[in-house]
């Protein structure tokens, strides 16, 4: 797809002539509204580019994009997911290669877009994910180009272009490549998410929903072509001005991408949708090496090719392009002729009609001007001679110190890479180390658990002890409670049998009462009756009274008989008697009745006692067997539970022997590792030490080897410069010893060492070709001596480099000749500065004050010396002579005046640079400590000073008759120098937006035109009084008149000779006069630094 080019808003932008505006806008905006919703439709297939091409000349056509938001707005973008795929499609397009005011006209809409991106966002299927992704690159681009109107929407730019986006500022470069991060990674976002919503596994690309999706990926692809080809051209930029720890992430982000499009440009290539419409690059196999700033040289930068005949099979062709664009260019030609004119009758630059000048002399003017070429030309010719000459030397020289200097980086990269592998092995022993003192730790805490169940083990044992003491107390408790349950039960048994025994005797003894009663009454029968009346006169048997018991029984004697029949006394004894035995067994009887109930009542009792004693008992003997029960099983459990331990320590103790015993045999296979690695790292270190030794000393023998060169005999040097060399180099003897001890004392790290021996040896050879080149400006006997001390030098630090190379004298290598020898150096160089610099660095800063106010001073004298003389030439003087003194007279003090002005200036920016840049410090120290700069304002105040007294000198002798013009334009040339001198000195240190700054250089430009002022009044006067002097030669014959041609022609030639002597002179003059101020100055050493 060929892209249309700068005719494009050409052929846009002729309207057609019939019709009004307002029908052609209508018609306008009418096929836009076709094509564009033709182009963005429901439809699940590719954009034709027939209509994305018709909006984007549309865009063209209007210079803008307000016809198609126009109709944007009116589709339902939010609603459907594939209509709103096509238009990110679209109007990306249109950011790439519609006009440039598409992106002012859509930043309105950012915030929608954003809003619909979130909208679509929520959606994790179908096409919903990939116009979330889509429209926020959208926003992305349109931020990237705001924030960077330098970069066109196509991203096409030159190194120059790119460079200018820049402008010149690292730190936008730096911000630049962020934003450009950022950028990529959309795009890339875009990209994988769109590849991996396709189903790779059939060929998507030939269907019309993979084209569909794939389609907008073109875009993409151009994109990411050019911003990874900025990227990298940025980044290069950025590694040569900041250090490379500085740029780490850059290099990891960038690394990152680099992988991501690589990738998906190989995906890419292998779609048969792509390979008819694009030719997609293919990136490197290994990203760019930025530590290595050569390595853009092999950069190339990556071109997407897009075939002319693949643009679409529903491209239409343009036809009146080419048309267009001669009309429009006729119509430009037309336009120029009618401003310029076209007739070359008219042209200004025909001298033939302007000047009036004959043939002979245009002849002759040509052949002078020929001549003239040719010389030119020769010494042209002569030049390019000599400057490929040259060329050819430095490149070759150029190609000798590249190769050396890539030979050097490829044995510093080795160098790296030896150490970078010995360091991994060592962070490798280093973390093989922690694993062990890991392993170590781990059986500690194994052996601490091991003791703490040990200790378990030991309490449950007493505990179990405990329990198995406390279990036969209870079981000796259970025996003697159930021992006194026997015995209870058995004194119960007998309470029961003497109870019974009781009733049984009770029973007996009842009966026995009751037949001894039957036998009294069975022998008192007789007297029944009485024994009847006795009992009836008695009353009622007590209870106690056995039955038939009278009151005759008693004893008592009957008074008469209620029968009858008398009764016989003794029978009635007997009876007495026996009642009253029977009275007596019957209380005997009661008495023990008595005993026996109370016996029974308290058995009774004791037996209550003791079932109740019993219960407690069987009661506490249930508790006592459950308590038992429960013991016995937690006895169980503890078994169990010490037999586990038992077991878990045992296999615990075996696993952490063995574990042991392997971690002993690995920490010792590690230790003698670490040993063998440790003597191996040891002896790369001094390996690299004995290269960096070896390529010093080499270099130290070349500035040495240099000395007798014949080519070095014509450099020359100032003792100000040798003194900064030599004590720079007396700074690195100091750091290299710290570094020499820091190596002894751990010689796996030469790290500090090697970056002093590299700088040691350039300082020092540095230092002795400086001395060499001041020996050749010195007199006679310092100059034996310092070279003759430079050599030594030489030789004192080639021994130490030397022995810096053995391994058995590396620790006796010592620097200190090195150091005393730089010492006498810098002695020496004192003694060859030049004697106009031995002023006390504390008086600089008076100084400066003094030199300024004897300037200002010599100015003020100066000007009251024109004014004196002009009123003497106008009192003394008359016509034309006292009217070129005066206009003289009046431009020098002009001259003066402006010269007054840049003096002040000076000192009001000197006070300003002295302000701002001594700090906390006095201004004799900012002084002191800025000797160069101050001692050029020095210089430069002497040198103004003295050239307004010159030319007061010269203008005073032109007034008299007795000076020359030439000399007082002379001096006014010598006065603008010094003013130039004066200024430069004064704006060296000063901010650049500085107001005083500005004001001194007005002033400069005003002493400029003052001193132009005095050359051209000079001149007119010059030309004035030669005019007066005309000459006349009306009276001289033709005879005369040769001779005076002839002696006219001897002084042309004289003075010719006598002008080729004087420029010699002066161009000797001037030479001398640089080297002495170079010398005075310290020029030679401000263009070494």
């Amino acid at each position: 797809m060929k892209q249309v080019g700068n005719p494009l808003p050409k052929v846009l932008g002729r309207r057609a002539a019939g019709g009004g505006l307002e029908a052609e806008r209508e018609s306008f905006e009418r096929a836009q509204t076709v094509s564009i919703n033709k182009a963005i439709n429901t439809q699940e297939v590719a954009v034709k580019e027939k209509h994305a091409r018709t909006c984007i000349l549309g865009t063209h056509h209007e210079k803008g994009a307000q016809t198609f938001w126009s109709v944007v707005n009116r589709l339902p973008l939010s609603g459907n997911a594939v209509l709103c795929w096509k238009f990110c499609h679209v109007f990306h397009k249109l950011l790439r290669d519609g006009h440039s005011n598409v992106l002012k006209d859509s930043v309105r809409y950012k915030n929608e877009l954003s809003d619909m991106s979130r909208m679509w966002g929520h959606l994790s299927e179908g096409y919903g994910q990939l116009c979330s992704i889509y429209l926020k690159l959208l926003r992305t681009k349109m931020e990237f180009h705001t924030k960077n109107p330098r970069f066109p929407g196509n991203l096409q730019m030159s190194d120059r272009q790119l460079d200018e986006a820049g402008e010149s500022d690292v730190n936008n470069f730096f911000q630049l490549t962020v934003e450009m991060f950022d950028y990529l990674e959309c795009e890339l976002n875009l990209f994988q998410t769109v590849f991996s919503s396709l189903d790779m596994s059939r060929s998507v690309s030939v269907t019309a929903a993979g084209q569909c999706r794939l389609a907008p990926l073109i875009q993409v692809i151009l994109d990411c072509s050019h911003l990874y080809d900025y990227t990298v051209k940025l980044l290069f930029k950025l590694h040569s001005c900041l250090p490379a720890d500085t740029l780490q992430g850059h290099r990891d982000r960038f690394l990152e991408q680099f992988r991501k499009l690589k990738d998906l440009f190989y995906r890419s290539s292998n779609l048969q949708y792509f390979k008819r419409l694009i030719q997609i690059p293919q990136l490197p196999e290994n990203p760019p090496n930025f530590l290595r700033a050569s390595a853009l040289s092999e950069h190339i930068s990556p071109v997407v090719v897009i075939p002319a005949e693949a643009s679409s099979p529903d491209s239409e062709p343009i036809t009146d392009l080419v048309e267009m664009e001669t009309a429009s260019q006729s119509l430009f030609d037309n336009k120029f002729d009618d401003i310029f004119g076209s007739s070359f009758s008219s042209d200004p630059f025909n001298f033939n009609s302007q000047n009036g000048m004959n043939k002979d002399d245009k002849d002759r003017l040509i052949e002078q001007l020929y001549r003239e070429i040719g010389a030119l030309k020769e010494e042209l010719e002569s030049f390019k001679a000599e400057n490929e000459r040259r060329t050819l030397q430095l490149r070759g020289r150029i190609s000798e110190l590249e190769a050396e200097l890539a030979e050097q980086q490829h044995l510093k990269q080795q160098a790296l890479d030896e150490s970078e592998f010995l360091r991994t092995e060592l962070e490798e022993l280093k973390k093989q180390r922690e694993d062990t003192e890991k392993a170590q730790r781990s059986l500690t805490e194994i052996e601490r658990r091991a003791q703490a169940n040990e200790q378990r083990y030991s309490k449950l044992k007493e505990k179990y002890s405990e329990l198995v003491q406390n279990h036969a107390d209870l079981l000796r408790k259970n025996a003697e409670v159930t021992k006194q349950v026997t015995v209870a039960r058995q004194a119960q048994g007998d309470v029961e049998r003497e109870k019974k025994e009781l009733e049984d005797s009770f029973q007996r003894v009842s009966e026995q009462a009751q037949r001894k009663v039957s036998r009294a009454h069975g022998t008192a029968g007789s007297s029944w009756g009485w024994g009847q009346v006795v009992g009836t006169g008695m009353g009622p048997h007590t209870p106690r009274d056995p039955p038939g018991y009278t009151r005759r029984e008693a004893g008592e004697c009957p008074t008469g008989a209620s029968s009858g029949r008398p009764l016989s006394c003794p029978q009635s004894q007997e009876q007495a008697e026996v009642l009253e035995m029977l009275k007596q067994e019957l209380a005997a009887s009661k008495q023990e009745l008595q005993v026996l109930q109370g016996t029974l009542e308290s058995s009774t009792q004791v037996g209550a006692e003791q079932s109740t004693r019993i219960a407690d008992l069987e009661q506490e003997r249930d508790s006592l067997s459950q308590a038992a029960e429960r013991h016995g099983e937690e006895m169980a459990a503890l078994r169990a539970e010490l037999q586990q331990l038992q077991d878990t320590l045992s296999s615990e103790k075996e696993s952490s022997k063995k574990e042991l015993e392997t971690l002993q045999t690995q920490l010792q296979d590690k230790e003698s590792m670490e040993r063998t690695l440790q003597q191996r790292l040891t002896e790369e270190q001094f390996a690299l030490l004995q290269g960096s030794a070896r390529e010093a000393e080499r270099m130290v023998q070349d500035a040495l080897s240099r000395l007798e060169d014949p080519a070095h005999i014509s450099c020359t040097g100032s003792a100000d410069y040798l003194l900064s060399r030599t004590l720079a180099a007396s700074e690195c003897t100091e750091r290299l010893q710290d570094a020499h001890r820091k190596y002894l004392s751990n010689r796996t790290d030469v790290s500090s060492l090697l970056p002093c021996v590299a700088l040691f040896a350039h300082l020092i050879s540095d230092t002795i070709l400086q001395g060499s080149a001041t020996s050749h400006m010195a007199p006679m006997e310092p100059a034996d001596r310092l070279l003759e001390m430079c050599k030594q030098c030489g030789s004192e630090a080639m021994s130490y480099l030397s022995s810096l190379q053995d391994l058995d004298s590396v620790e006796g290598a010592d620097c200190t000749p090195v150091t005393s020898c730089l010492s006498r150096i810098s002695a020496i160089g004192e003694e060859l500065r030049p004697r106009g610099l031995d002023v006390e660095q504390e008086e600089l800063g008076d100084l400066v004050d003094k030199e300024m106010a004897a300037t200002s001073a010599a100015i003020e004298t100066a000007a009251a010396r024109i004014e004196e003389m002009l009123s003497k030439a106008r009192a003394g003087d008359t016509g034309v002579k006292l009217e070129v003194n005066e206009r003289i007279l009046g431009s020098c003090t002009g001259l003066m005046q402006a010269i007054q002005v840049l003096v002040l200036a000076s000192k009001d920016l000197q006070r300003e640079i002295v302000e701002s840049g001594r700090g906390a410090a006095s201004p004799k120290e900012f002084y002191a400590k800025n000797s160069r700069w101050t001692e050029g304002l020095i210089s430069a105040s002497k040198a103004v000073g003295w050239g307004a007294t010159v030319m007061v000198d010269a203008a005073d002798l032109v007034v008299q008759g007795k000076g020359k013009f030439e000399e007082l334009m002379v001096c006014s040339h010598e006065i603008a120098a010094s003013t130039a001198q004066l200024v430069a000195a004064s704006k060296v240190k000063a901010d650049k937006d500085s107001a005083n700054l500005a004001k001194l250089q007005q002033a400069s430009r005003g002493v400029n035109q003052a001193t132009a002022g005095v050359v051209a009044s000079t001149k007119s006067g010059k030309s004035q009084i030669e005019e007066k002097d005309s000459m006349d030669f009306s009276s001289m014959t033709l005879t005369q008149i040769k001779r005076q041609e002839m002696d006219s022609q001897v002084r042309v030639l004289e003075l010719e000779n006598q002008l080729q002597k004087e420029r010699q002179k002066l161009g000797e003059l001037r030479k001398k006069h640089y080297e002495l101020a170079g010398v005075a100055e310290g020029w030679e050493e401000d263009a070494t630094d």
